[in-house]
């Protein structure tokens, strides 16, 4: 299945900011060259209304406040099983909840596919595999973009651990495979998994949006990159090891990468399936958050599944930019360009 290559249109209107609790989002880019993919569908205002919990009782579903933004984006921070099929239905469930609070594009967690203790070779498929046309399909059916982490075939006995974008109509806009792997603290990534080599920027609903793949956090370059590349937005598909000090780590490192870059972050991780036999493969913490440009934690999940949607707004991003205007403070004369 081939990229979506059309380019999106002008951006949205901004509307004023609305007070009280669960508001986030905003974002803002730098100019720069390097790749991306995109389309300009991008649907317009939705007020959040009230919905059922969701059937699974495994998932619970937050409401916060809407107010007018550039987009409205949700963390579905999902349990993922060894089976595709499960994962499949659970985040086709999680698509109509995000949908029906207003959400315009959903973050699904590293891994959506099947958790690290399957048989990743057995379960990867091309980005037009049965997996991801079934994700299309959800993004079709609800009207919403995503982005999930799936894996794709590699070289020899390996696979490439991948974030696929979906854009509201269910088209395939990009696909990026993670470059940082994950061998430390006593896992091998690379033993299963090849390395990625591009940086990759979606165009998405008129924002441009960046994509990591959990571990590709610690490593303040590669966010730099993209935001360099004029990314109005980071996304972070994760299954963050739980372990000593790690939750700290996730919690500290996302908050840096938008602290730093004065940039909106959506991180999306999994949470364990308790219906799944004990692995030592990693299988999320939870805790997924959306940071503002100033490092304010707008949305937290904490440790249970669910799905919470909160606002992106650029004109904020712009705002402090203007107060902290830290990237225009580079010294690419010392330090090079990123």
């Amino acid at each position: 299945m081939g990229r979506g290559q059309e380019r999106a249109g002008a951006r949205k209107g901004r509307g004023q900011e609305g007070p009280g609790p669960g508001r986030a989002g905003e974002t803002e880019t730098e100019n720069g060259g390097g790749r991306e993919t995109g389309t300009g569908a991008g649907k317009g205002r939705r007020r959040a209304r009230p919905w059922p919990f969701p059937a699974d009782p495994q998932m619970r579903l937050h409401q916060f406040l809407s107010y007018a933004a550039d987009m409205r984006v949700a963390l579905c921070q999902v349990p993922i099983s060894s089976d595709p099929a499960v994962n499949l239905g659970r985040a086709k469930a999680a698509l109509g909840d995000a949908a029906a609070a207003g959400a315009e594009l959903a973050i699904f967690p590293e891994g959506t596919q099947a958790h690290f203790g399957s048989d990743l070779r057995a379960v990867a498929e091309p980005t037009d595999g049965a997996f991801c046309r079934g994700l299309a399909e959800g993004a079709r059916d609800h009207g919403i973009a995503l982005v999930a982490g799936v894996f794709e075939p590699g070289p020899g006995d390996r696979v490439y651990n991948t974030a696929v974008a979906f854009d509201a109509r269910g088209d395939l806009v990009a696909a990026y495979r993670k470059i940082h792997l994950f061998d430390a603290l006593g896992q091998r990534e690379s033993d299963k998994i090849a390395p990625g080599d591009e940086l990759v920027i979606a165009e998405i609903g008129g924002l441009r949006i960046g994509i990591l793949i959990c571990y590709d956090i610690r490593f303040p370059e590669h966010a730099r990159a993209l935001v360099a590349r004029g990314a109005d937005l980071v996304v972070v598909p994760a299954c963050w090891a739980a372990g000593l000090f790690k939750e700290e780590h996730w919690v500290t490192l996302v908050r840096a990468r938008a602290i730093e870059n004065t940039v909106w972050v959506a991180a999306a991780d999994q949470v364990p399936d308790r219906s799944e036999p004990p692995s030592r493969a990693p299988t999320g913490s939870g805790r997924s958050m959306l940071i503002d440009p100033m490092g304010v934690v707008r949305l937290d999940l904490g440790p249970r599944a669910g799905v919470a949607v909160g606002d992106a707004d650029t004109a904020v991003t712009a705002e402090i930019r203007a107060d902290l205007p830290s990237l225009r403070h580079r010294r690419e004369d010392v330090f090079g360009r990123p």
